[in-house]
């Protein structure tokens, strides 16, 4: 499988990483339902042995829990793949979670020890916090990695004046966006800005959540379990729904000429750009992986986008 260089670092990744968001499990504000982790394991495992070199997880997915199945899957791997992890979204014992880049020594610890790893890949600001706070933290994260307890450092979810603020104390190598067909905002800006600055992008959500894999119904929406987040997420309600499973159908139909799924054709769709390093891909089950493996060498061509492209513009998200 090929891999990109990811920003200012020396870590050659794959155009897909797995994401570890919904291995959480549930009980928590943003959990995907109840999970078991033999899939988790199972699911991890499969993508790494097809190649995939690298996990995206975080400390708050399933309020550490996410943390500690990945590493449960990595034990026993000969080869083991890149670990990313973030911090800042910390919660107490009423599961209540506060955004804060003030105990950010404490939370590299805390993910060290749950991950079982010496060192963390890259370790991410899920979220901006007030500027002065930002500054702040970064400065800690760039200690973190003259200590040795991190070997690069990124963020996640931030605007190009946050990431001016924080790269005027510390390079950054990586940002974690949400990019997708249906939300494609980070292209006008953000993008251009990272390619222009050597900041490797890896997108979250290319399948906006499952909506875009094309498995998914109103019936099977509605159907969620009522500790699934996306009950909540107006992508997932009408209006925007029945226009969103459109924007799947397309995709599937595209897809379908070479193979592949409306996901696959998702992930392809957020990597056309050269400004995107790789993208994240979540998994629940080692057959969820198989739906999405074949993006990481899939490419459309110029047609096939100008195709979706006319799509979209003809139909708009509805307000």
């Amino acid at each position: 499988m090929q891999t990109r260089q990811l920003g200012n670092s020396d870590m050659q990744i794959t155009p897909i990483g797995f994401g570890a968001w919904a291995i959480g499990g549930g009980d928590w504000e943003y959990a995907w339902g109840p999970q078991d982790d033999a899939d988790s394991i199972s699911a991890i495992h499969r993508a790494v042995d097809a190649g995939i070199n690298w996990i995206d997880t975080a400390a708050v997915y399933g309020l550490g829990h996410s943390e500690e199945v990945v590493a449960r899957a990595l034990k026993g791997m000969s080869k083991k793949p890149y670990v990313f992890t973030k911090c800042s979204l910390v919660w107490d014992g009423e599961k209540k979670i506060t955004r804060t880049y003030k105990h950010i020594r404490s939370e590299v610890e805390q993910s060290l020890k749950r991950l079982q790893v010496d060192v963390i890949d890259l370790y991410q600001c899920h979220w901006p916090v007030e500027n002065s706070e930002l500054q702040d933290g970064w400065g800690v994260m760039s200690d973190l990695v003259k200590e040795g307890k991190v070997r690069w450092i990124g963020v996640s979810n931030y605007n190009v004046e946050q990431l001016k603020l924080a790269q005027a104390i510390a390079p950054i190598t990586s940002l974690q966006p949400p990019y997708s067909l249906i939300n494609s905002g980070v292209d006008v800006e953000i993008l251009p800005f990272c390619e222009a600055n050597k900041i490797g992008v890896i997108n979250y959500s290319p399948m906006l959540s499952g909506l875009l894999t094309g498995s998914m119904s109103a019936e099977r929406i509605a159907n969620l379990p009522q500790d699934d987040w996306r009950r909540r997420n107006p992508n997932f309600q009408e209006p925007r729904l029945t226009r969103n499973l459109k924007v799947a159908d397309l995709l599937g139909k595209i897809g379908a000429r070479h193979g592949r799924s409306a996901g696959e054709t998702a992930i392809a769709w957020t990597l056309r750009l050269s400004a995107v390093t790789g993208a994240i891909v979540g998994a629940r089950s080692a057959k969820q992986v198989e739906g999405w493996l074949g993006a990481a060498e899939y490419r459309l061509s110029q047609q096939e986008i100008q195709e979706i492209q006319q799509f979209m513009d003809a139909n708009p998200m509805p307000s």
